[in-house]
């Protein structure tokens, strides 16, 4: 069991992949932690810091589903590189003009989108690609090693970034992710999947995505998974974008800036979501990932009131650990709910959808609880969404239970069992032959 979050490993395809991409995420969490910083030194607004963190997200939303049809007919590592280099393209650009020092807030926000757009027609692509990488018993392990490489990006590239920043280098931050995003183009070149389905007759793209969306619908498990993402995604995943407005909070009490307060914020939640990551699937294997599924999303609304009322910046990064833990078992949680039970000729399609939730109802809660910060505070908003979370999280218990138990694994004649869930964990296999 205490290996379990590393089998995934022993698999060389997933090994290049997961590697490369720890690479690019060190560049993209100092891109980001750089962005926020930036944006908000010019303005002085949570909202403008939030739009500049959900405009990465915003195109998930719009063109995932796009994302996710291609990734259902075209060869998905081809398709990815594309995709990566065009990411990289925007990055640079980034870097060129806060290089000139002209660096205007739109600008900035209008650059983050375009990078988000490429990455939302790529990712699911990726998001795809798992399942073929490890064998099905260690595919929670591979989303949760996932889960945990993109924290650790987190861990690290904030506290990179900050260094960087007490120059005030924001262009050397951005060059830097452009660089990065190299390391998953080689990777890429190097790794051997299975050939693509076959794809027969000529469906137009919109009737593609249609059918994507009804494969989702017909699914209980997807459709399951789908509504708690939106959900998570408008009340509690807000909290992301509004690290910078709870680190001015700190600024004065803890005597160093900004930059630094949001570096270590940020970097306390990739730890404790690191930490989440590699736990989950041996908490899973012992307590049934259902089990972990539905307790975590009871628990992160909890950790999220304790941060958003913390005092001072030591409790407040203890209790942002906890949150990071939680929230990445809600995120590994729901994504595997949707690799399992997803038909393999639609989960490129059905997993656009999952990302399309998060992608638009995200940045779409992000913007309007910085809003409200601006007029109402930083902590009250964090509280209050909390709470609503937590009040839906029981009504949802009471009224409508098969919303918790469709999250269960399929049954074994419906494909194979992943992690176990409840009494069944015990019957999990013990590992994969890769």
């Amino acid at each position: 069991m205490a290996l379990a979050s590393l089998r995934p490993l022993r698999s060389r395809n997933f090994a290049l992949i997961w590697s490369a991409a720890l690479v690019s995420n060190l560049g993209s969490w100092m891109q980001t932690v750089a962005l926020g910083v930036l944006v908000f030194t010019r303005t002085d607004k949570p909202a403008w810091a939030a739009l500049a963190a959900g405009a990465a997200f915003v195109p998930i939303g719009l063109l995932a589903p796009v994302g996710g049809a291609l990734a259902d007919r075209l060869d998905r590592r081809k398709w990815l590189i594309l995709t990566t280099v065009a990411e990289t393209v925007f990055a640079a650009a980034l870097a060129v003009l806060a290089g000139l020092h002209h660096d205007p807030p739109w600008a900035l926000v209008v650059l983050s989108f375009l990078g988000g757009a490429c990455g939302a027609v790529g990712f699911p692509a990726y998001q795809a690609m798992v399942p073929d990488l490890v064998p099905t018993e260690d595919l929670l392990g591979a989303v949760s090693l996932s889960s945990a490489q993109y924290n650790l990006g987190r861990v690290i590239g904030p506290a990179l970034a900050g260094l960087v920043l007490l120059s005030n280098n924001y262009a050397f931050v951005f060059g830097i992710n452009a660089l990065s995003f190299g390391a998953v183009v080689v990777a890429l070149l190097y790794v051997h999947l299975p050939k693509p389905l076959p794809v027969t007759g000529s469906i137009r793209m919109v009737r593609r995505i249609v059918e994507g969306a009804q494969a989702a619908r017909a699914e209980p498990g997807c459709r399951s998974a789908i509504g708690w993402i939106a959900v998570v995604a408008l009340l509690a995943s807000p909290f992301i974008a509004l690290v910078p407005a709870m680190a001015k909070q700190y600024v004065h009490s803890a005597g160093i800036g900004l930059p630094s307060i949001t570096a270590l914020l940020v970097t306390a939640q990739g730890i404790g979501a690191v930490a989440g990551a590699l736990a989950l699937p041996g908490l899973a294997i012992r307590f049934g990932r259902l089990t972990m599924l539905r307790t975590a999303l009871f628990v992160v609304p909890v950790l999220l009131c304790a941060y958003g009322l913390a005092p001072s910046l030591p409790l407040a990064l203890v209790a942002f650990v906890a949150v990071g833990a939680g929230y990445i078992f809600v995120l590994s949680g729901l994504n595997t709910v949707v690799q399992l039970r997803a038909p393999a000729e639609a989960r490129g399609r059905i997993l656009s959808i999952y990302m399309m939730a998060l992608g638009l109802i995200y940045p779409l809660g992000a913007v309007v609880q910085g809003l409200l910060a601006d007029t109402h505070g930083i902590r009250t908003v964090t509280v209050v969404g909390s709470l609503a979370l937590l009040a839906v999280c029981a009504l949802v218990a009471v009224f409508r239970p098969t919303a918790f138990t469709n999250l269960a694994d399929p049954a074994p004649a419906d494909g194979p069992v992943g992690l176990g869930n409840g009494d069944a964990a015990d019957s999990a296999p013990a590992g994969g032959s890769l």
